[in-house]
């Protein structure tokens, strides 16, 4: 019953991850996908994906964190594949499932699912090339063009070796519009034997509850719930075992942010840091009020300490609610 935090393009780089395992409850992490094209890449662009290489693939809270690759040439995606083995990684996943156009038109991510073939012959390069102990595993959605090619794609990622699928409970054409097809995913769980997880609209506990009996699946992936409530998976965790534990405040998700952009200083300079904070803020306004009520005076701040003053002011929840 893993709970497993997705790999967000440009969200849910390593100092988030850091930020969200210590809250707890998440069993799992995914790195933003590293773009396999025709050259090979030097181990640096590894790191700056998943730092966490240079602790045996953990967060500092000791959660396990996958590498994954995004390609279409499946040599090519077999020699990173161990390039990333060689350099500490624990698991190698691949990513069939990006719809962003401009991943697609150069044949990466969702397009794929177009071709199961090619697919198959991508992670049977994978897995031959990268040794036993690392498990190679993928994730998709329910097709391009329709919702039509779950069954079919996961049949080949199954027969290709995949150890594990991720299904997100969408196609390439529905992108993040509700609903969530979780009742597909249970289609293509019960066509093959390999381990399949559920990913796709799980905003909160009763959600992960309702997805879990639809699609038949034990483990979910949950992404932007988790960035809008981060203590989602936590709160998942007690329910499983039955009990309740306070919601997070606004001035606990503020010190997650604090620390966030603490990080994150380290790294960029502070007006990319300020459009991290506002990107997650941005999300921060669906599981918190206080955000929606701060959103129109923070999105328009440059700086970080200001931001972060913003973030830390009293807010009225009645009057927000009422605007």
């Amino acid at each position: 019953m893993r709970i497993i935090l997705a790999p967000m393009e440009g969200l849910v780089d390593a100092p988030i991850r850091e930020t969200l395992t210590r809250v707890g409850g998440i069993d799992r992490c995914v790195t933003e996908f590293v773009r396999v094209t025709h050259g090979m890449l030097p181990p640096r662009v590894f790191y700056k994906y998943a730092p966490e290489l240079h602790n045996q693939s953990l967060t500092e809270v000791g959660t396990p964190v996958a590498v994954q690759l995004l390609g279409s040439d499946p040599q090519q995606m077999a020699r990173h594949g161990v390039r990333a083995a060689e350099l500490g990684a624990t698991q190698v996943d691949i990513n069939f499932g990006c719809p962003a156009k401009t991943v697609n038109k150069h044949k990466g991510g969702c397009v794929l699912m177009r071709e199961p073939e090619l697919m198959h012959e991508i992670v049977t390069a994978v897995r031959q090339a990268v040794p036993a102990a690392v498990p190679v595993t993928a994730k998709m959605r329910l097709g391009y063009d329709d919702r039509s090619m779950g069954v079919a794609c996961a049949q080949a990622l199954e027969a290709a070796g995949a150890e594990e699928i991720v299904i997100h409970a969408r196609s390439k054409v529905d992108g993040y519009k509700p609903p969530a097809y979780w009742e597909e995913i249970a289609r293509a769980r019960e066509a093959v034997n390999t381990r399949i997880i559920a990913n796709g609209e799980i905003w909160s506990v009763a959600d992960y509850w309702r997805c879990r009996e639809v699609s038949g699946c034990e483990d979910v992936m949950i992404g932007r719930g988790l960035i809008a409530r981060p203590d989602l998976a936590r709160q998942i965790k007690a329910s499983q075992q039955g009990i309740t534990v306070p919601d997070m405040t606004w001035p606990e998700a503020v010190a997650l942010v604090r620390e966030y952009a603490t990080v994150l200083q380290g790294w960029l300079e502070d007006r990319y840091v300020t459009g991290r904070i506002k990107q997650w803020l941005n999300f921060l306004r669906q599981g918190f009020a206080e955000a929606e009520a701060l959103w129109p005076d923070a999105r328009k701040i440059r700086q970080v300490a200001p931001m972060l003053a913003c973030l830390e002011q009293p807010v009225s929840i009645t009057d927000s609610r009422a605007a």
